[in-house]
């Protein structure tokens, strides 16, 4: 088998950011499909699960809600090596034309205060694996990377 277009990115030389992970079409309809790197990889500590699972909750609450872009949500969820999210939104689009979106989305959950949408047992299969302390912790601190991106924050490195 071939490896997956995922895997040919040198996560060594991978920064936190946003990146275009891969563009599918189904029909006329063009999906893109969203790397959201909160952290470098091999490089530094994973997100932990109870805060990566509020980030899940909140981050999907806000994308789906959203006045502009909650139509065009298709997935907002972790990825397993917990260093990010996928984010899969219909249309072709660039990293750039996201950035105010994720920011937007990161503020909000830095900001979050309250009940976490879905955290009870009938609505969620693990609801008690909550962290909102830390889900605001790593919301600020990848909202400070995507502050001021470079290239390199918005570019995957070359492939393998």
């Amino acid at each position: 088998m071939e490896k997956i277009a995922s895997f040919q990115i040198d996560h060594l030389r991978l920064k936190p950011g946003i990146y275009v992970s891969r563009k599918d079409r189904f029909g006329g309809t063009i999906l893109t499909t969203f790397d959201l790197r909160f952290k470098e990889p091999n490089q530094e500590p994973v997100i932990d699960m109870p805060a990566l699972h509020t980030i899940e909750h909140l981050g999907a609450t806000f994308l789906r809600s959203h006045k502009e872009w909650g139509s065009r949500v298709v997935y907002f969820g972790p990825m397993g090596c917990r260093t990010g999210c996928y984010l899969i939104l219909e249309g072709e689009l660039d990293s750039a034309g996201i950035l105010p979106l994720i920011r937007e989305m990161l503020d909000w959950i830095a900001l979050f205060e309250g009940p976490i949408p879905g955290a009870a047992a009938a609505e969620c299969g693990n609801w008690r694996e909550q962290n909102l302390d830390m889900a605001h912790w790593e919301a600020r601190r990848y909202a400070a990377i995507l502050k001021n991106p470079g290239k390199e924050n918005l570019n995957y490195p070359e492939p393998l």
